[in-house]
């Protein structure tokens, strides 16, 4: 990544996280974190709904080219059941923005409990 970059992508990304937030009320979570050298970063969003997903790549798929010189996409990992439009996008984003591969992990048991409510900046999550 070329100087100064890595503040650049930040600040798009930033940009992007308050476009999501003011367009798609509908959105459960939509978090970005970067690892401590700023080399990795993962973007995490929950939707209460495959309709949600969709809304999502309509409305902001086409600012994902922004980022094509920023970073280099490894995969797309999606945890429950996309439309096939919503895969196909996302396919066309793994794509643009690098050459990962785009995975589906169909449900098989567990729950979720959220409740829409502005969260700390120091608050903590764990992927298993």
């Amino acid at each position: 990544m070329r100087n100064g970059a890595l503040e650049e992508l930040k600040a798009a990304v930033r940009e992007l996280a308050e476009f999501v937030d003011e367009n798609e009320p509908q959105l459960v979570s939509y978090d970005v974190y970067f690892s401590e050298d700023g080399r990795q970063m993962t973007v995490i969003h929950v939707h209460a709904d495959p309709a949600s997903l969709d809304y999502h790549m309509d409305v902001a798929g086409s600012r994902f080219g922004r980022f094509a010189d920023f970073v280099m996409l490894r995969s797309i990992q999606i945890y429950g059941e996309p439309s096939e439009k919503a895969v196909g996008q996302l396919r066309d984003k793994a794509r643009l923005l690098g050459s990962g591969e785009v995975t589906v992990h169909a449900p098989h048991a567990g729950f979720g409990r959220f409740a829409l409510r502005e969260r700390p900046e120091s608050a903590t999550h764990a992927t298993t």
